[in-house]
């Protein structure tokens, strides 16, 4: 990464998150903190305020004390990881003891960033969770539940080949009921047009109540119309509300 490209990103800080600033310039975490380092030392002074914790990680103690007064209700955990997108990467709960934890491999391989792949489980961990790890690719956002055993789902990101090529519908079917407990799995078809997720089924269709599901209606000229027209009668067809 050269020197005006962290320039350009301790700009955009000015007006937008770390996260987002890193993603404007197009670089991963690991080339704009070694930058950043080099920045430092020319300067001969440090750009974020920011401290080591035990395990070698660095924190930025500013926006530390910022989650800290925006959410004084909320115990705040410092682990180090890549997207901001936790619903997918985060650890699912079963309850307040239980968590289970799956293997995250960045959207079908489109977004590689480093502790997105571990975070589940340290998030599951800092909690005090039984964390239980299930060896297949699922992220949170693609399923949702009604909470009385449903749970529903896209058939464009679950059975993408990017996310378990080895794993029927059948297999599927199988481990949502022995990892999280469903006991019966509703199969929507497509996703949102150009989604990066692979067509999550959580801008889709949510459950409001036990067998209710709320969709989008399509606008004039909408693109997705024939996705949510689709999304309606597949979840009629298994007889959701």
């Amino acid at each position: 990464m050269e020197m005006h490209q962290v320039r350009y990103f301790l700009a955009l800080c000015e007006e937008h998150n770390f996260t987002r600033a890193a993603q404007a310039c197009n670089v991963t975490q690991p080339s704009l903190t070694r930058a950043i380092h080099l920045l430092e030392e020319e300067l001969g002074g440090a750009l974020f305020h920011r401290e080591r914790t035990g395990e070698g990680q660095y924190i930025d103690c500013a926006m530390l004390d910022t989650a800290m007064t925006m959410a004084p209700f909320a115990e705040v955990v410092v682990e180090p990881f890549g997207d901001i997108w936790l619903r997918d990467t985060a650890p699912i709960l079963l309850n307040s003891e239980e968590a289970r934890d799956f293997d995250f491999n960045g959207w079908g391989g489109k977004y590689d960033l480093e502790g997105d792949d571990t975070i589940g489980l340290r998030l599951g961990k800092s909690i005090g969770a039984k964390v239980g790890y299930c060896n297949w690719v699922l992220e949170g956002g693609a399923i949702d539940g009604d909470g009385a055993g449903t749970v529903v789902t896209t058939e464009q990101c679950l059975l993408n080949p990017n996310r378990n090529p080895t794993m029927t519908k059948a297999d599927i079917e199988r481990r949502l009921r022995e990892d999280l407990g469903y006991t019966r799995v509703v199969w929507l078809g497509d996703g949102l047009l150009n989604d990066h997720t692979d067509g999550h089924v959580d801008n889709l269709a949510r459950f409001v109540g036990e067998g209710r599901v709320a969709l989008p209606k399509a606008a004039e000229n909408d693109p997705n119309w024939q996705v949510f027209q689709h999304a309606e009668r597949d979840a009629r067809a298994a007889g959701l509300e």
